[in-house]
């Protein structure tokens, strides 16, 4: 008997140890595990190469560091953003994105809509609010305090709303001031939680830019990795009429085409945002859509983020991003190639936000010339922005 309760005390010794380390260590093997830096980043910037890095404005249309938990403004050993190696990278503006569903066993070619959720084990071992376990909105608005949190303990991280906001990073930075510009986008518009008011909710968060669906079909429309390849529900066609009239700008970077080609007429072809992306032309991968599509988006005045992993530029260097981008640069023209990198999105990249120069040294040993590299560096971004933000 006094085996037995032994026994029975050491396996519960055990199991609050293993509870324990779940809760506190979890999310950050899974962060490690998912989100690694490999490959080859490239040559040395050189000393031109840095002199020219120090004038761009950079900026980045997509990353998901608000998922992990992980603090933003400490320089982490994992993952690929925080503010520390944004600000080594010479980073400017930054997009974060808000990631709230992401199905089981996740892939390019079809998920269901019904297959289980990864983030909710997530959001139990990162102890989320009991909201958040079930609400798709809370877990967004849960993200976006992340980042606000973050720029309230830091004066070199500011959450940009506005023209006004995006303004005043560009003059501090032109006055040689170490700051980064933050942006709040939404990972798929399931985010509403099926809720047309929660668009105004969201844009009173500070939420700017809204992608549409992620890796599954939702009450919008159509995935482009979903199992209906429809285009956009009257639910969806509301939802992006409201956006549009709210100053919400909109990602289309997982939709199917169809919702591509429904949203642009919804919208009257309005310019349209596909945040991290390869291109189809350059890169045959069923995470690319057709370059016919990606025509579309560009004429009517789209920004397109070139990602940064291998399954949209097919290689694992930093030479394969400036591959796709002079690829973008040359089929679709020069001012609508941005940086989308998808860092810290379950993505192994050959370069986190501190190596930034590397990819300015890419560009540049690729042929780019100074104002091609200052443009898909941050340039383009920062222009459309200026045109899309609201006033202030």
């Amino acid at each position: 008997m006094t085996w037995l309760k032994r026994s029975l005390t050491v396996l519960a010794l055990l199991s609050a140890v293993l509870v324990a380390a779940f809760f506190a260590l979890g999310p950050q093997w899974i962060d490690r595990a998912s989100n690694q830096v490999a490959g080859d980043p490239g040559r040395a910037p050189t000393a031109e190469a840095l002199a020219l890095h120090r004038q761009l404005i950079v900026g980045d249309l997509h990353a998901d560091s608000t998922l992990w938990g992980k603090d933003l403004l400490a320089r982490n050993a994992w993952g690929q953003v925080d503010l520390p190696r944004l600000l080594e990278g010479g980073a400017t503006l930054q997009m974060f994105t808000t990631v709230t569903k992401s199905p089981r066993g996740q892939n390019y070619e079809q998920n269901a809509t019904d297959a289980a959720d990864n983030i909710t084990l997530l959001a139990i071992a990162q102890r989320w609010p009991s909201a958040a376990h079930s609400s798709l909105f809370a877990r967004a608005a849960l993200q976006a305090d992340r980042v606000h949190e973050a720029a309230r303990n830091s004066p070199q991280l500011t959450v940009i709303r506005s023209r006004k906001d995006l303004e005043a990073v560009l003059a501090s930075r032109a006055g040689g001031e170490q700051v980064v510009g933050a942006l709040l986008g939404t990972e798929g518009s399931h985010a509403l939680d099926g809720e047309l008011d929660n668009i105004g909710r969201l844009y009173s968060a500070g939420f700017r830019m809204m992608g549409l669906q992620h890796f599954f079909d939702n009450r919008l429309g159509g995935s482009l990795h979903g199992e209906s390849q429809a285009g956009l529900t009257s639910f969806g066609e509301a939802a992006v009429r409201t956006m549009h009239e709210t100053g919400i700008m909109i990602d289309v970077a997982h939709s199917s085409e169809a919702t591509v080609h429904d949203t642009l007429r919804v919208t009257e072809g309005a310019a349209l945002i596909v945040s991290h992306t390869g291109f189809n032309g350059h890169c045959p991968s069923p995470r690319n859509i057709s370059d016919d599509s990606m025509s579309m988006i560009t004429e009517a005045g789209g920004l397109i983020g070139v990602g940064f992993w291998a399954d949209v530029t097919c290689g694992e260097g930093v030479d394969a991003i400036a591959s796709a981008i002079r690829y973008g640069v040359d089929r679709f023209g020069l001012e609508h190639i941005a940086l989308g990198s998808d860092w810290d999105g379950s993505v192994t990249t050959p370069i986190d936000a501190s190596q930034l120069p590397h990819l300015t040294q890419a560009l540049l040993d690729a042929g780019f010339s100074e104002d091609e590299v200052k443009a898909v560096m941050g340039g383009n971004m920062a222009r459309f922005l200026t045109q899309h933000l609201p006033a202030g």
